[in-house]
């Protein structure tokens, strides 16, 4: 039986390998964006299989109204892809108060929206798969990116809660955590940076940021493999809570398990001693 896919942020990047995957295997897609028709230029024509809608994540009429066309073409969603979303890099210090909301508000907010619209749809089915996109930044916290990391790890809490909410019905809840995947996120369309600026940081601005400059068009991960592997985890009957995307962020996450359990090893007796005395 064919699965129904709505994924956000399918103009580009991973999210259009998502839907040309799910295609691909025989599924059909709703496949959204800021721009609709710049959805469908990547991905073709509306068929029986493709509908490409208008979705702004931060706007949650429109989310709702997405879901309810959705619904009306296939009659269910079974797979949710929250894959919308941008980094903002730059040091904290630098960062604007509407820099941060901005990150919020698509990264977590949008996805919190998307969420919300959809659940009722797979309580109804009794079944579905939800597979939201962190990052290695929600593994590891990395200087010149506080803001998008820490939007990252609010992704990461919240999917472990929300897979306990829904587990009762059959809905799954898999992260995905890619490292540097051959898209265009190291562009200006999917970066964006702090408008103002401290002297003491200018020296390492100027060298971090020509440094993910360079890195553009050079990363290890394969976004067509990438896609196929969700597509794989989606018929899987009991997906794994975290999905590592590429060897960088195996090995970010294998790094970060050392240095927790480091830490939790060398005070441990300090931290079990500020319970009551028995």
């Amino acid at each position: 039986m064919p699965k129904v896919w709505f994924i956000t942020g399918a103009s580009r990047g991973l999210g259009v390998e998502f839907a040309k995957a799910a295609l691909r295997a025989g599924d059909r897609v709703v496949a959204t964006g800021r721009n609709a028709a710049a959805v469908q230029a990547a991905l073709g024509s509306a068929t029986a299989e493709l509908l490409c809608l208008d979705l702004d994540v931060t706007n949650d009429t429109g989310t709702q109204q997405a879901v309810k066309r959705a619904v009306s073409k296939f009659g269910t969603i079974d797979v949710l892809v929250n894959n919308a979303g941008y980094g903002h890099l730059g040091f904290f210090e630098e960062a604007t108060e509407a820099d941060i909301r901005a990150q919020y508000d698509t990264n977590v907010f949008g996805l919190f929206s998307v969420t919300r619209a959809v659940l009722p749809v797979m309580r109804k089915a009794g079944k579905g798969h939800i597979f939201n996109l962190s990052s290695a930044a929600g593994i590891r916290g990395q200087e010149f990116a506080s803001i998008y990391c820490s939007s990252k790890f609010a992704v990461e809490g919240f999917s472990e809660a929300l897979a306990a909410e829904v587990a009762p019905f059959g809905i799954s809840v898999t992260i995905v955590e890619p490292g540097p995947f051959r898209t265009d996120f190291l562009t200006r369309e999917s970066l964006r940076f702090s408008g103002t600026s401290v002297a003491d940081y200018d020296e390492r601005r100027e060298r971090t940021q020509a440094a993910f400059e360079t890195r553009n068009g050079k990363q290890p991960g394969d976004p067509v493999r990438l896609a196929d592997a969700l597509v794989k985890l989606a018929n899987e009957p009991k997906p794994p809570m975290r999905f590592i995307g590429g060897k960088f962020a195996l090995d970010v996450m294998d790094k970060k398990l050392e240095r927790v359990r480091a830490d939790i090893d060398g005070w441990r007796n300090l931290s079990a001693a500020t319970d009551y005395p028995l």
